[in-house]
């Protein structure tokens, strides 16, 4: 071969392999990052869904107003659980992994987010939970992170705020699920551990109308207080038909919404809320940009729910940036998991940062709040630990 023919083959080569190099680096790059979230769009509880997806949907205006992500833009799918039917989410997740594309999921309900888990697992898809409270969701897939305080940090907190205010004997009521059993064990163990007495631990069907029996086997175990652990609507629900049949007690729950103060009307004042804590204040002035700019989208302030999914779309965008950073095929769950733990640590939308704990669950402030003319009054911060 002369010099010539040997000069023209290497550089052949070298275009070849340098358009190779081009079209891989192109290939890694996707039209649009999206973005799953299952949430309760129809069913019992809308409520969740609405304010669920509006925080994230919010989150993803912001990112593409500013350009998106080196100029590639997010897209938030959202698939329906109708209010926490297992069914309806493994067939959204599958849609959204298999159809979509996904590489990040949002997932809310602890049911819901229970029965996605192992399919997260199997196809190697990152969920980031900021609604369920479930234990079983700790530490149990390495794609699996919470950006909600988990029910064992909650029932603590509950057991600390009745104890202080003297209580010793403690009754539960909640909705037969894998929510309420978990809650009620955690609460159990938190209760207990203190050295006071669990009276009673009601159950009811989450579709109930009517839950007299249970609630007058709370008012017969005669406890010092109540942990309400139903969502919404039931929690108002429960609250009403308490004090309707003469239970004055102390009453505390870990979800309680506008639509359970509708419920429980006058009866819904006093009762005490121990929740993740969300506020804007002038302190933090990435919360009061998120609150004015929700109340001026939805009309309406964003409570904490709308907060976690909102930050939950600010993670899985700083986390695909960081991957895309070190080069590669680093559009997937693996990556971006790998990213997480390299720094786990995210600017936060409630103040300052959060960090992710070695369980995969992002500490937050926990707080009391009391009821007073339908609104939710701050009271003091709590240990969620």
């Amino acid at each position: 071969m002369s010099k010539r023919t040997l000069f023209a083959a290497l550089v052949l080569s070298s275009a070849l392999s340098t358009a190779a190099l081009s079209t891989t680096a192109l290939a890694a790059d996707p039209a649009v990052y999206k973005i799953g979230g299952i949430f309760a769009m129809t069913g019992a509880s809308p409520h969740y869904g609405k304010v669920m997806s509006a925080g994230a949907q919010l989150a993803v205006d912001e990112i593409n107003a500013q350009g998106g992500i080196d100029g590639i833009k997010l897209q938030l799918v959202i698939e329906d659980h109708k209010s926490g039917s297992a069914q309806a989410a493994v067939a959204g997740m599958n849609r959204l992994i298999d159809v979509e594309g996904v590489k990040a999921v949002l997932p809310s309900f602890s049911t819901v987010t229970l029965a996605t888990m192992p399919i997260g697992d199997q196809k190697k898809v990152m969920m980031i939970n900021g609604g369920g409270v479930s234990a079983q969701t700790v530490g149990t897939s390495p794609y699996m992170f919470n950006i909600r305080s988990m029910a064992s940090d909650l029932a603590a907190g509950i057991a600390h705020r009745a104890a202080e205010q003297g209580a010793k004997k403690l009754a539960q009521i909640a909705i037969k699920s894998e929510f309420g059993d978990a809650t009620i064990a955690a609460t159990t163990k938190a209760w207990e551990g203190m050295g006071l007495k669990m009276v009673a631990a009601e159950q009811f069907q989450a579709d109930a109308a009517n839950i007299d029996t249970q609630v007058a086997k709370l008012r017969a175990s005669q406890p010092d207080a109540i942990a309400n652990w139903p969502t919404t609507p039931q929690a108002g629900l429960a609250v009403k038909r308490m004090r309707e049949l003469g239970m004055k007690q102390p009453v505390y729950c870990m979800e309680w919404t506008a639509e359970d103060t509708k419920v429980a009307g006058r009866h819904a004042e006093g009762v005490e809320v121990v929740t993740d804590y969300f506020a804007a204040t002038d302190e933090n002035p990435w919360s009061k940009r998120f609150a004015d700019a929700y109340k001026a989208k939805f009309g309406e302030m964003p409570d904490f729910y709308a907060a976690n999914y909102y930050e939950g779309v600010y993670v899985v965008a700083e986390l695909i940036r960081r991957a895309k950073a070190k080069g590669g095929d680093y559009y997937s769950g693996e990556r971006l998991v790998q990213a997480l733990w390299e720094n786990p640590t995210f600017d936060s939308v409630y103040g300052k940062t959060l960090t992710f704990r070695k369980n995969g669950v992002a500490q937050k402030p926990v707080a009391v709040f009391r009821l007073e003319n339908g609104e939710q009054q701050f009271v003091k911060f709590t240990s969620g630990e």
